[in-house]
This record gives C-alpha cells, structure tokens and sequence, in this order.
C-alpha cells in the first residue's frame, strides 16, 4: 500500500458500548456509549446487531458491539469547519411579546 493509500484510507476500530434505549411519555432516546474508545469529528460509527425495538413505555439497558471508521486528516478538518454553520441551524430563538392587560 502506498504513503497516499494509508494516510486515505479509512481505518475500522472494533469497540464495546452501553446502550440506554426508552421509549416512554417522558422520554425518547436511545444512546451507544463507546467505552474504551474516543470518537473523533468526521468518525462514523456503526452499531453491530442492534437490539430488538423497545415495546411503547419500555427502557432497555446494556452492551452491544460498534464499528468505527476513523476519519482521515482532511474529512476531520472539513467537519471541524463546516460544524459550526450545522450547529447554528438546528436552533432558532424568537421573542413575542406578551399581551399585557
């Protein structure tokens, strides 16, 4: 393999994680924690045979398996630039003035 081709090409880390999944009134999330391993800007990160749905109102915890591939130099310096502009889209601040009687 080439300088180019090691330095490009993706590298695959095998790791553990908790999983936290609910499915509730008061809550809908499901989070994979690595443990062990550091995720990067631009790493993708893929859960291996995820569980099975949560039924309505339930909460599952455990292990599971993740997959992942690290970014190289210039995928991680592209997400630390254009992050910043993803960011400020997902909110929106807007003030209305209260009627006063």
């Amino acid at each position: 393999m080439s300088i180019f081709g090691s330095w490009l090409a993706p590298r695959r880390v095998e790791a553990r994680c908790e999983l936290d999944i609910e499915r509730s009134f008061d809550s809908f999330h499901a989070y994979a924690v690595p443990v062990d391993v550091e995720i990067n800007p631009g790493d993708v990160v893929l859960l291996q045979d995820p569980p099975a749905p949560v039924a309505p109102g339930g909460h599952m915890t455990g292990e599971g398996r993740i997959t992942v591939r690290r970014a190289g130099p210039i995928a991680q310096a592209w997400t630390r630039a254009v992050s910043i502009f993803f960011l400020t889209s997902l909110y929106e601040v807007g003030f209305e003035a209260k009627d006063i009687p």
